[in-house]
């Protein structure tokens, strides 16, 4: 049966812990990861939303019990740590037959169809 790890009263204690003790002779199944932010942050943002998508970032910020501009920071941190995700999401619209110019609205790209 595995040891189930000490409390600590102070920082100190866990780092000597950690330092010295053999992890995997330790229950380590209730343990939660966690992320740590140490880039200061001194750019500020600010954007539109729906109102329903708003609502619902709020509410699975508050799932995870984290603010919700940390979960929107944390979903774009994603999406860029992931750039093959975002890549071909949108793609220009071919002009249209009559148009002058280019038509530069994006739209997201149709599956390939039959044979292609």
């Amino acid at each position: 049966m595995k040891k189930t790890i000490p409390t600590f009263k102070t920082d100190a204690e866990a780092e000597r812990f950690v330092d010295t003790a053999d992890l995997r002779e330790y229950d380590l199944s209730g343990l939660t990861p966690v992320s740590f932010e140490f880039e200061k942050k001194t750019a500020q943002l600010n954007m539109r939303l729906p109102k329903s998508l708003l609502e619902a970032v709020k509410k699975r910020s508050s799932a995870r019990g984290i603010p919700y501009t940390r979960f929107i920071r944390e979903a774009v941190e994603m999406a860029l740590a992931r750039p093959e995700a975002i890549i071909g999401v949108l793609v220009p619209v071919p002009a249209r037959p009559g148009a002058s110019g280019a038509d530069t609205r994006l739209r997201k790209p149709r599956p390939p169809g039959p044979g292609g």
